[in-house]
């Protein structure tokens, strides 16, 4: 957004003149209005004018506006607490309340803990680069694609075929999954600290280095290993064996394409060093080496 230039490069030989006479009143009632803005309402003692100051209202906060895609605090309240609000309902919802489907909860649970923690690792690490977009809600119109997919498939299957969303041993095996995957990609965001982004890094930056510790020793990509396991467990919890197939196939192929790339990148960034990293490591996704 532009702004508007100074006022003080404005000539004010460029305003016309009131005549004489009107301009002695007008500056008289100006300058009374002005002292009595800076002193407070009249009649208040020194302490009430003080606390009248704090009550006003700066003309900044009357512009409050929400959800327009500005970093701004109350932007990050509501998606937050949206969040928040979503991860304590829905978990209230599947372990408390009697419910046949907990693990529909369960899933929407999971969505308020990823997109939280994608927010907050940033903020820690990397506030550089942070703005509202880190909460991933908005990631691409294929992402927003899948988790809508997958609720659908799950409502629509849950309607016509109840028997098939039971809660199971493959469930379990689903939620498992969803808590390894959000736990190595948690660990994989605190562990890089500043290395990590959520968009390719095309040019090497100062502090950025090669890390090898921790569960880097394991896995190569263990953010993507993280919600690789993520997605498909949450589909394999809901019992969706289109968007577990779906997503298995779809996930594939883009990390497959997007690991190929980002490592041509870190072999220019850090040459020999990450040729012998990836030697004796694994991204522990199937297929992908």
């Amino acid at each position: 957004m532009s702004s508007p230039g100074p006022i003080a490069d404005q000539d004010p030989t460029d305003a016309a003149s009131p005549p004489t006479g009107a301009s002695t009143s007008a500056q008289t009632a100006a300058s009374f209005t002005t002292l009595r803005a800076n002193r407070g309402p009249p009649g208040l003692s020194p302490a009430a004018t003080a606390h009248a100051h704090l009550l006003a209202v700066p003309e900044s906060i009357t512009d409050f506006r929400l959800f327009d895609g500005e970093n701004s605090p109350q932007n990050i309240a509501v998606y937050g607490f949206g969040l928040g609000a979503l991860f304590g309902a829905s978990l209230i919802l599947a372990t408390v309340v009697e419910t046949s489907i907990p693990q529909f909860w369960l899933f929407l649970a999971a969505l308020g803990v990823f997109h939280s923690l994608e927010y907050i690792a940033i903020a820690l690490f990397n506030p550089t680069k942070l703005n509202l977009d880190s909460f991933l809600l908005n990631h691409s119109p294929e992402y927003t694609m899948a988790t809508v997919s997958g609720v659908s498939e799950f409502l629509i299957e849950y309607y016509f075929f109840p028997q098939w969303k039971t809660w199971g041993f493959l469930n379990k095996i689903g939620l498992i999954m969803v808590m390894l995957g959000q736990a190595a990609r948690t660990l994989a965001m605190f562990s890089a600290k500043s290395n990590f982004s959520h968009h390719v890094e095309y040019y090497k930056e100062e502090h950025h280095v090669l890390v090898t510790d921790g569960i880097y020793s394991v896995l190569r990509h263990p953010s993507y290993f993280g919600f690789y396991y993520w997605a498909l467990g949450s589909q394999l919890m809901l019992m969706n064996p289109i968007c577990f197939i779906g997503f298995g196939g779809a996930l594939y192929y883009f990390f497959s394409e997007r690991i190929e790339y980002e490592e041509e990148l870190l072999i220019r960034f850090f040459g020999q060093n990450y040729r012998d990293y990836k030697a004796r490591t694994s991204t522990g996704i199937p297929m992908i080496k």
